[in-house]
């Protein structure tokens, strides 16, 4: 089983997401990119755009209006400007 590792959503109003995950993929402001435990510590701002968290063969989309990510080796915590959960089909 591959490792997870910690990843927080939070938006102005209240935290959207908190828990282990597998893969995250956002929308950095120099192009999109994906996270797994283990990655490389960076820091970057986020353009608008999907927030897609991957954990056990599940998928959950969200919509963000910019932003910040942090990023280690343990963690991924994204500060977004604006978020909303994107209903998916």
């Amino acid at each position: 089983m591959a490792p997870k590792f910690h990843f927080s959503l939070v938006a102005p109003e209240r935290e959207l997401f908190a828990g282990e995950v597998d893969q995250v993929d956002a929308p950095g402001a120099e192009g999109d990119f994906g996270v797994l435990a283990g990655h490389e510590p960076f820091m970057t701002t986020l353009r608008s755009g999907e927030v897609i968290v991957r954990t056990g063969g599940q998928r959950r989309v969200f919509a963000i209006q910019g932003g910040f990510a942090d990023v280690t080796p343990e963690s991924f915590t994204l500060l977004a400007e604006g978020a909303t959960e994107a209903v998916v089909r």
